[in-house]
């Protein structure tokens, strides 16, 4: 058996993987159904194929890959249909949870979010603006303090966090400079207003928009 110490390397290089892999690919760097090709992936991150593969498997399980029988690896994809009717689950359980926040729910989480969004759009760094905008929706659905409903709206958002950082990257060469983080700056007014309907009304505005093709 390995000790601790002998495992350490291993699985830090297995970290760096599981990094930099989905750092590009919710960065912008690979588009669904992109291949990944284990040689290339080995050479450019100076790792060995065992914790490579290794990265893989968890990132399956992220949803942002996937295994295709004899042709290898590569970028998560869903289809339109999919997609569809994935984010009308995501309307409905962030209808719930904005319905039935409590008036004194903690917006600190909230706020951070915001907060890391901003900063993020203004550094023009995707990866970290795609990470900022699932915590800040996440954010407004544990508002509600049902932990169940927070699990299954995470459990959506692992399978479509792709496709809405795709959207977020479409948008920003379409649209107006910084209108997906305005977008969300008047959600966030909104939820600190406390005025459900308000709310409502910007995730409604935020759902129309989708610049998936």
């Amino acid at each position: 058996m390995r000790s601790e110490s002998e495992q350490l390397p291993s699985a830090s290089l297995v970290e760096l993987a599981v990094s930099r892999l989905s750092r590009e690919i919710l960065g912008g760097g690979a588009d669904p159904g992109e291949r990944l090709v284990e040689e290339q992936l080995t050479r450019r991150f100076g790792i060995s194929r065992a914790p490579l593969r290794e990265a893989m498997r968890l990132l399956a399980q992220q949803g942002l890959v996937e295994h295709v029988p004899r042709r290898g690896v590569r970028v998560a994809t869903l289809s339109d249909v999919d997609i569809q009717e994935l984010y009308a689950v995501r309307d409905v359980l962030e209808r719930h949870a904005v319905t039935t926040t409590p008036p004194d729910a903690d917006l600190s989480g909230v706020a951070a979010a915001m907060k890391a969004m901003q900063e993020s759009d203004a550094r023009g760094d995707r990866f970290d603006m795609a990470t900022a905008h699932r915590e800040l929706h996440v954010a407004v659905v544990a508002l509600a303090g049902n932990r169940q409903l927070v699990a299954v709206y995470e459990s959506v958002l692992v399978k479509i966090q792709l496709y809405m950082a795709l959207n977020l990257r479409r948008e920003a060469e379409v649209a107006p400079a910084h209108d997906g983080v305005h977008r969300h700056e008047r959600l966030f007014e909104a939820v600190a207003r406390r005025d459900p309907p308000a709310v409502l009304a910007a995730l409604d505005e935020h759902g129309a928009r989708s610049y998936i093709q």
